[in-house]
């Protein structure tokens, strides 16, 4: 059994010329959004028949140029063809605006030869945009309208034999007839093609289709005019936006360069700081080792006075005030600050009176004691101003203070009161 190869052209006859109908099942689209069916077939060898298949009636939104080039390259067409197209208008209700541009590119930009293109069977809806349209092509290409397929195909079948009538430039057309297809032309120039620096053609002034033309000439002006406006609209829009892009690209290259002096400022300040943290840390040690050497050297002292032979009453006040000097030195590492007499007393004092203070609060009580504000105190003991408030808060209510009276002021005369 003989099976069909793929996209293989069925072959039928049309039944006014007799000449075969080639059709192929990719020779057909449908556009988005649509519901209907554009198909082309080939007539002959240079008659292009379009069509729609639709349930029901539908408009025109694309011109499916596509579709054309792809019947063109499988049919061997090149631009040099005599071509006519045969467009059946069933079912069509309107045309886009998008479709007649496309109708455009067809006429002026594919370099597609059509000398002659019949619509037929038109719905009256249609009727003004396909007279539009044949008012506007070159003097190449005739445009006609025709009443069903047998009168459409049989015109097309003269103008092929070279028995086509006169071209309508060529009759004597009534003047009624010639101003609706000039009036027609103009109104397609202007707004298909947007042409609005084309003469327009004015009748004489005494002519009753003369205020027509005029109000079109008018309103082309007016278009001009509009176009002109948003032109200079868009140039000040391209303008400012350009300023604004220049104004930004400056801000964040500034901003970047302040960037960068940031990270070289904190760069040096993190290397000041680490240098003072090393060396904070040497006195630390050495301080610290001073200590113990000094506590080392009272314990041996103590021992030493414990064996002297000397009043009882003496000896015991020469060991307090050993012992006194020893408690100091400790303190002093466990606080990490060099203390005075006086500091060494008023720890003592602060520490039984609220033994609950740890090593951080006691400190911290010393500081405020000789005035360091929160700031100091806060980067001193390594914590936040917000943490080292919180410390402050805590420390009020294990000292028992009430709300109005500070630590400050508290720690201040506790330092007055006699030992």
């Amino acid at each position: 059994m003989y099976n069909k190869k793929k996209n293989e052209a069925p072959m039928n006859t049309c039944p006014v010329s007799n000449l075969p109908i080639t059709s192929k099942p990719n020779w057909k689209v449908t556009p988005a959004g649509t519901d209907y069916v554009k198909h082309l077939d080939l007539i002959g060898d240079n008659i292009i028949h379009a069509y729609i298949k639709s349930d029901q009636p539908t408009p025109l939104t694309e011109m499916s140029n596509e579709l054309v080039q792809t019947v063109f390259e499988e049919s061997g067409l090149s631009a040099k063809t005599s071509l006519y197209l045969l467009y059946d208008m069933h079912n069509i209700s309107n045309i886009s605006y998008q479709y007649k541009e496309g109708i455009n590119d067809v006429i002026y930009h594919l370099g597609l030869n059509f000398g002659v293109v019949v619509f037929y069977n038109v719905d009256p809806s249609c009727q003004i945009i396909l007279e539009t349209f044949a008012a506007l092509p070159p003097n190449t290409m005739t445009v006609l309208i025709k009443d069903d397929y047998k009168d459409a195909m049989n015109t097309i079948m003269e103008y092929r034999s070279g028995k086509a009538p006169k071209a309508p430039e060529e009759q004597e057309l009534e003047e009624e007839a010639f101003m609706k297809n000039e009036f027609l032309s103009t109104v397609a120039r202007i707004s298909w093609l947007n042409m609005l620096n084309q003469k327009v053609y004015l009748p004489p002034t005494d002519s009753p289709f003369y205020p027509y033309f005029k109000a079109i000439d008018h309103m082309q002006e007016d278009l001009r005019a509009r176009n002109s406006e948003h032109e200079q609209e868009l140039k000040l829009l391209k303008s400012n936006s350009e300023q604004k892009l220049t104004q930004k690209v400056i801000q964040l290259n500034a901003q970047v360069e302040l960037g960068k002096k940031d990270i070289e400022r904190f760069e040096k300040e993190k290397a000041a700081l680490k240098s003072r943290i090393a060396a904070q840390d040497m006195e630390l040690t050495r301080i610290s080792t001073a200590i113990g050497e000094k506590a080392s050297a009272l314990h041996t002292i103590c021992d030493q006075i414990k064996g002297l032979d000397i009043d009882a009453q003496a000896k015991q006040s020469i060991l307090d005030q050993c012992h006194q000097m020893i408690e100091t030195e400790l303190t002093e590492k466990r606080l990490k600050m060099e203390l005075t007499v006086g500091d060494s007393e008023f720890l003592s004092k602060l520490q039984k009176r609220h033994p609950n203070l740890n090593q951080r609060e006691l400190r911290v009580s010393l500081m405020v004691k000789l005035n360091y504000d929160t700031r100091e105190i806060a980067r001193s003991i390594g914590i936040s101003t917000r943490g080292m408030e919180s410390i402050r808060y805590r420390m009020h209510r294990k000292l028992g203070l009430d709300k109005h009276k500070s630590i400050k002021t508290y720690l201040a005369e506790l330092a007055s009161e006699p030992i």
